[in-house]
């Protein structure tokens, strides 16, 4: 008797996850590497015409104040992965080519939530997260892996025009296995849009994570034949239309296979845009800085999430949002558990859906450089601490056709700035408002003691190690 209630149980629990994961969105994330708030036509783009993004956030929900959590590639997808701040996680830095450090095993991944719960999961395009066997995707909750390990200049060979070339020796990756060393990277976006839609049509009928990884616009920059020469930003222009267009066969083909109501696809950028590259770089808009910097330009970047029937078409939001409220939010929408260790990100569902969320209205965002605490924003206030910056652009020295500009080291002072009236951080008014800088400073101590900032020497009671070989 006891064996036909345990059989009896099993079968409920089973009937009950079946009936969950009907209902249960499927998830697209589409990143962009090094694209600036101000390269896409609805943030103010004119150089080169975007329509599908464009109609994305037409169709969807529209951010102005979205974060990365750091100016960096690793960093800020160890948080989008994580859910957590990457000073947390030990992912701080650019993870070097061969570097002994990756993402730890320790930590649950956004896809090996999903997948607990029954997801098909898939990355194609640039990981980032450690490129020995041990940090490989696949051992970290994907199902399939189609991409590069790092970004499309890091490869063996390090010199600067090989580099620029393309010819630094990155190696293309079906799962674990190398298939091609130098791949012709004018078709990288076109392939990895291509294993897209596949995946897509393959699992119309379960629910499934997608996260096409872009690696451009990160330089050196490549379109295809196609695209190539067609739009008036130069080649910048020509690669960000063809992500545009590839934007527009993902969101055609979830509609093609009649799931275009359960899917929920987010757009977004892992950084602001490498200036130093100048007409290979892109543009923060109004915004200040970019990539390597902690002005907004460098981690305020575009976001737009799109899911018909759920989200109203054509809203645009304020509030201060970041890369990383994506598991929480993920992990409500699946029903999965989340993460037993600590992560920083907040559950977006109830702004999804419109309503009030007074946790977004209090929470302060902190600015990391590294292990560096920069900066705190807290509502429409953001204050500057003392720092050098040693990758500000040298104004005498920016790149142009791919080569390599120059930085320069810039001592900053603190200073408070109203990000709402002067997006481009210009106007130091700490003298103005000192309460201000006392309440931001408080919020800064908190950071201190759980993340911790080398600055200070504050170590933080609540950080983790990376992840070791």
């Amino acid at each position: 008797m006891r064996a036909f209630c345990l059989a009896i149980a099993w079968l409920l629990a089973e009937a009950s996850l079946a009936q969950s994961l009907d209902r249960a969105p499927n998830f697209i994330v589409i990143l962009a590497d090094d694209l600036g708030i101000g390269d896409i036509g609805v943030y103010g783009a004119t150089s080169q015409k975007t329509p599908r993004l464009d109609r994305m956030a037409a169709e969807g929900l529209r951010f102005t104040d979205f974060y990365v959590s750091s100016p960096v590639c690793s960093p800020s997808r160890a948080a989008l992965l994580t859910g957590c701040y990457p000073v947390r996680v030990g992912i701080t830095g650019v993870v070097p080519y061969r570097s002994k450090i990756g993402i730890h095993s320790d930590e649950t991944l956004l896809p090996e939530m999903l997948k607990n719960r029954g997801y098909r999961t898939a990355l194609f395009g640039k990981w980032h997260l450690g490129d020995h066997e041990s940090f490989s995707p696949l051992r970290h909750g994907f199902d399939e892996f189609f991409g590069t390990p790092a970004s499309n200049d890091m490869g063996p060979d390090m010199d600067l025009e090989v580099r620029r070339q393309g010819k630094a020796g990155i190696g293309l990756r079906e799962g674990d296995e190398t298939i091609e060393l130098h791949p012709d990277q004018s078709l990288l976006t076109r392939r990895y849009t291509e294993r897209a839609v596949r995946f897509i049509e393959s699992n119309r009928d379960r629910p499934f994570f997608l996260y096409l990884a872009y690696n451009m616009p990160h330089t050196p920059i490549f379109a295809s034949d196609r695209f190539r020469s067609r739009s008036s930003g130069g080649l910048y222009g020509d690669v960000l239309e063809e992500i545009d267009d590839s934007v527009g066969q993902v969101l055609d083909a979830v509609k093609r296979v009649g799931i275009d109501e359960r899917t929920l696809a987010v757009f977004t950028s892992d950084n602001g845009p490498w200036l130093i590259f100048g007409d290979h770089g892109g543009s923060p808009g109004r915004l200040r800085g970019g990539k390597k910097q902690t002005f907004d330009g460098g981690v305020r970047v575009p976001a737009i999430i799109r899911w018909p029937g759920v989200i109203a078409a054509g809203r645009v939001s304020s509030k201060i949002v970041t890369v990383f409220d994506l598991l929480p939010t993920f992990a409500r929408l699946a029903d999965a558990p989340l993460p037993q260790r600590a992560i920083d990100g907040i559950d977006l569902t109830r702004l999804l859906r419109g309503e009030a969320n007074p946790s977004l209205s209090r929470r302060p965002f902190f600015y990391y450089w590294n292990n560096e605490l920069r900066a705190v924003r807290s509502g429409r206030w953001k204050l500057q601490f003392p720092h050098v910056d040693h990758q500000a652009p040298d104004p005498a020295a920016i790149g142009f056709g791919g080569k390599r500009g120059k930085v320069t080291d810039v001592e900053h002072s603190l200073a408070l700035y109203d990000v709402e009236q002067d997006p481009g951080e210009s106007k130091n008014v700490a003298a103005e408002h000192p309460s201000v800088v006392g309440r931001l400073e408080r919020l800064a101590d908190q950071a201190r003691s759980e993340l911790g900032d080398s600055l200070t020497g504050a170590a933080g009671a609540g950080l983790r190690p990376a992840g070791r070989i």
